[in-house]
């Protein structure tokens, strides 16, 4: 009697809604994966050979996959949240020092400054140096310092401005009280070695007006652009070096002549003198001031660059992580550096990992050795998304629609054991 058939199928459908039920517990299961329940028919094989008209003695499950299409991605407030948008896995070390992988990025930082998941896993990558380059060994745990950032010393100032060519020249002598005795004033913040703050003022005095070529004159006067100074106080006084010691009137720190189209020599870099320690007690020595690129044209008085002051010490702020894994340290100072690149793995057999549970998988010998790590966007791997999470690709209204057509499989399968029993019956009935 067919009761095999009917049995196996009252089975392959229960396991077929227990897969469905699975998916739709986890729908809104970040990184989860979708599977499904692949059917295989069942044939009894006889020992001379098989025939072309044996009947199926009904079916199993012959696998269960797990489906890993992209999951959509929705942004979150969290910095450390990731998801990849493409193929690739985090890499995760667990505390037995076993590698597992994850497609969900929920990270955090735990007490050591290690990012976890939330089976504090650790997050594996590589370390960077300063310079953004590889600094240990690949598949490293990610640790994240509260270090700050040390300061910068002013250095190399670069100060790019257009000065008015309509600029006259100033009637009276230079006091920096007086805004008659200068044309334009500019401000920066320098820093010293240890970080101090040194408040440095410029004050542009035109000198001499430009000059018309005259080749009839005697003898010929070539045409030349005009003559300016530039003065330098440093917190709100005059520093020694640009102060006459017995007049007490300010010198310039340097003057400069712009070409006849109004533009400088290339190279016309000062060296600024040393600036005794101010208010802060903190000297700045070894700068130079380069006005190469500034320009005396028709125009109004503008700076479009004025940097190289450095910076002062600043304390950690955030952490960034880019597209490309590189995780990035900001801090308080407005400077930003890199620390560490997260990366990804793959797998030549997606189907053969095991799931463990947790959000996670390991490697078997299905689905073979991972490659290499890399980096995100590098080769077959995706890019990540920080701040963003990767959500579950199970569809539910599918699944839904799968659950009615199980359901119904089920009770067809039972139809069959009903119909099975009453035949059987009625042979009973036969006497």
């Amino acid at each position: 009697m067919g009761f095999q058939q009917g049995l196996s199928g009252l089975n392959t459908s229960s396991k077929s809604l227990e897969v469905i039920g699975n998916n739709v517990a986890n729908a809104n299961t970040y990184g989860a994966k979708s599977s499904r329940a692949e059917f295989a028919d069942m044939y009894a094989a006889s020992l001379g050979g098989g025939g072309s008209n044996g009947i199926g003695i009904g079916a199993r499950i012959g696998a269960v996959a797990q489906q890993f299409t992209q999951g959509n991605i929705t942004t979150t407030s969290n910095n450390l949240d990731l998801a990849i948008n493409g193929r690739g896995f985090f890499a995760m070390q667990t505390a037995q020092g076993e590698t597992v992988y994850t497609r969900n990025g929920q990270f955090k930082r735990d007490a050591s400054g290690f990012i976890v998941n939330n089976e504090k896993h650790q997050l594996l990558g590589q370390a960077l140096d300063d310079t953004g380059a590889p600094s240990g060994p690949a598949g490293s745990p990610v640790r994240l310092s509260n270090d700050g950032s040390a300061p910068q010393k002013a250095s190399a100032i670069t100060l790019t401005a257009n000065m008015d060519a309509k600029a006259t020249i100033p009637a009276v002598a230079v006091d920096f009280a007086n805004s008659k005795s200068y044309n334009f004033v500019t401000s920066q913040t320098a820093y010293g070695d240890n970080g101090a703050p040194v408040a440095l003022n410029y004050y542009f005095r035109k000198v001499t007006d430009a000059v018309a070529a005259n080749p009839s004159a005697t003898p010929p006067v070539a045409a030349a652009g005009s003559q300016w100074a530039v003065y330098l106080s440093a917190d709100g006084n005059t520093n020694a070096a640009s102060v006459n010691s017995t007049a007490g009137v300010p010198t310039p720190i340097a003057t400069f002549t712009y070409n006849p189209d109004g533009t400088l020599p290339a190279g016309t870099v000062f060296t600024v003198p040393s600036i005794p320690g101010g208010k802060n007690g903190q000297p700045l020595t070894g700068v130079t001031l380069d006005m190469s690129k500034s320009t005396e044209y028709a125009g109004n008085y503008a700076v479009t660059e004025l940097s190289g002051g450095g910076y002062a010490q600043g304390n950690l702020s955030d952490f960034l992580i880019e597209t490309d894994g590189t995780v990035k340290a900001r801090y308080t100072n407005g400077q930003s550096k890199a620390i560490a690149r997260v990366q990804l793995a793959d797998f030549k057999n997606l189907n053969g990992l095991q799931p463990i549970g947790g959000n996670e998988w390991k490697a078997t010998n299905a689905s073979g050795e991972p490659l290499p790590l890399g980096a995100p966007g590098s080769g077959v791997y995706g890019l990540l998304q920080s701040g963003a999470l990767e959500e579950s690709n199970v569809d539910l209204t599918g699944e839904l629609v799968s659950m009615i057509v199980a359901q119904r499989a089920y009770q067809a399968n039972a139809q069959t054991i009903k119909t099975e029993d009453q035949v059987l019956q009625t042979l009973v009935n036969l006497r």
